[in-house]
């Protein structure tokens, strides 16, 4: 573990793999610390956001002295949140032709693990979803689109992941929930954080 400051007001860990990452999130949110504002995970950092400038050493102390070694996997026992989706995505037909499946093929091999959340990115509520099947791991699209619409759900590389709002993108689309992935006047505003589980729900027949 390597822990440095980060501007004025945040830590930057970092860790050896994402479990460890998500070890550490968990025992920081354990100790119920008011000078930790935030945790923000990623794959292999986690940056620790403090009330005030001056919490960075005490902080600093609290998380060296913390053992992620071992894993509580305590969200692990949590049910999978369901998203369904209607696959109707724009790259169902190119995805089932690149990896040699049908259509209905690639709805089994989506929709049948349980994915699990790693890290959050790229736009407010889009969440890194890991336990795609190895099928369909397939690279982003050479030329991204300049409009994926809300509630695309799409693959790249290793991941799953929903677009939370209308952006552009790069990735897989294979269809679409109406599930609302951020909403400011929620709390809190995201529906899925790391650690979470996920599992997707196929609407219909593929189309």
């Amino acid at each position: 573990m390597r822990i440095q400051a980060y501007g004025e007001r945040a830590l930057l860990v970092d860790l050896p793999d994402l479990d460890a990452v998500h070890v550490l999130a968990d025992l920081l949110a354990a100790t119920g610390d008011p000078r930790i504002l935030d945790v923000v995970p990623a794959a292999e950092t986690l940056l620790v956001v403090v009330a005030e400038p001056g919490d960075l050493a005490g902080v600093a102390e609290v998380v060296a002295g913390l053992d992620t070694s071992t894993s509580t996997k305590h969200h692990e026992l949590a049910e999978p949140v369901p998203i369904p989706v209607r696959y109707d995505g724009a790259d169902l037909d190119a995805v089932a032709e690149a990896t040699g499946l049908t259509r209905t093929g690639v709805v089994e091999r989506h929709a049948g693990p349980v994915y699990s959340v790693d890290f959050m990115g790229f736009l407010p509520g889009f969440a890194y979803l890991s336990g795609l099947d190895p099928v369909l791991h397939l690279p982003r699209l050479e030329t991204p689109r300049t409009r994926v619409p809300a509630g695309s759900v799409a693959i790249a590389g290793e991941r799953c992941a929903v677009y939370p709002r209308e952006s552009p993108g790069g990735w897989r689309l294979l269809g679409h929930t109406d599930v609302v992935m951020f909403d400011l006047a929620a709390d809190p505003p995201a529906l899925l954080r790391a650690g979470l589980r996920v599992r997707f729900e196929p609407i219909g027949a593929p189309r």
